[in-house]
């Protein structure tokens, strides 16, 4: 786990600007790589993660300055006002799954390695076979469209009921890559949107997404940085406009900020989006897709209170 280096870790950390016993979170664990660089910082670090895995392996991190979290991160505010931690410094979240995730092959995550169809990030409720083979075509085509972006899912669909049961990644994928003709080495692999759309939708990555900023929103002090790594435009979208909206860049009248409404903005913008330099990308292809957006917050008040909307 030690040896795992996060995406955009150095812009990250240069980002959140930590001083000395600030209070900071990292709301997506994983295999602890940013976590350990704020502790190295002087951070007292609060660090979430939805995966019990994820959680045993951090034990393993021996300092009296962090605190392991089981819990979405959405639920930050709760969590930390359990542990008297309220206001925080900074919070960060690495959106997706984790290089650890990705590399176990009994999670399911992975379209290269053959292993059960899982992709439960909590481990917990409904498996992606379990969903596979009891969706309505219909359901299917759909969730492949809106979370994997894939312009043919009606076809990806028809062929995934018709080969029901599915049971293993590998098996998925080659029904997939079959249904629409892929040749590899020269197409983009739709077994990837594929995988990506079914993992989205179980585990709910985009409200929970949403139910983080604006959970960080209210957790932030006043001058605290909130820094944001996503990996595909979907994710990136959803950031973008909440910043765009919290910082008053909103054009008036959109649906996300009518002009009845408008109020103080509750962050600024720090900087322009971060992406990954050649360097990274050649050691870690993963992080090729990978976009960093950093806000600060304001002194205004939070725009909605916990569980409604904003």
């Amino acid at each position: 786990m030690s040896g795992h280096v996060p995406v955009l870790l150095d812009e990250v950390i240069d980002a959140l600007a930590i001083r000395p016993g600030e209070r900071h979170v990292d709301g997506t664990f994983g295999a602890g790589g940013y976590t350990r660089a704020m502790l190295a910082k002087g951070a007292r670090v609060y660090a979430f993660d939805r995966d019990p895995g994820a959680i045993a392996a951090g034990r393993a991190i021996h300092d009296a300055e962090l605190t392991l979290i089981e819990r979405r991160f959405s639920e930050m505010e709760d969590a930390l006002a359990d542990v008297d931690a309220l206001p925080v410094d900074g919070v960060t979240l690495d959106i997706g799954v984790s290089s650890m995730q990705f590399d176990q092959a009994d999670r399911g995550f992975s379209v290269q390695a053959d292993g059960p169809l899982d992709m439960r990030m909590e481990q917990a409720g409904m498996t992606a076979a379990e969903w596979l083979n009891s969706a309505d075509e219909a359901e299917i085509a759909d969730v492949i469209y809106r979370y994997g972006e894939e312009r043919r899912s009606r076809r990806i669909a028809r062929a995934i009921v018709a080969a029901r049961p599915l049971e293993r990644t590998l098996q998925l994928a080659a029904v997939v890559r079959k249904s629409v003709g892929f040749i590899a080495g020269k197409d983009k692999d739709p077994a990837v949107q594929v995988f990506q759309a079914i993992r989205i939708y179980l585990n709910r990555e985009l409200d929970e997404l949403t139910g983080g900023l604006e959970a960080a929103e209210r957790v932030l002090a006043p001058g605290g940085r909130l820094a944001v790594v996503t990996f595909h435009s979907l994710e990136d979208r959803i950031v973008k406009q909440f910043l765009r909206d919290r910082s008053g860049q909103a054009p008036a009248g959109s649906r996300h900020l009518p002009a009845a409404k408008a109020r103080r903005p509750s962050f600024e913008a720090v900087g322009k989006a971060v992406r990954p330099g050649a360097r990274e990308t050649a050691a870690n292809p993963r992080a090729r897709s990978a976009t960093l957006r950093v806000a600060r917050r304001t002194s205004a008040e939070a725009w909605s209170n916990k569980g409604e909307a904003a």
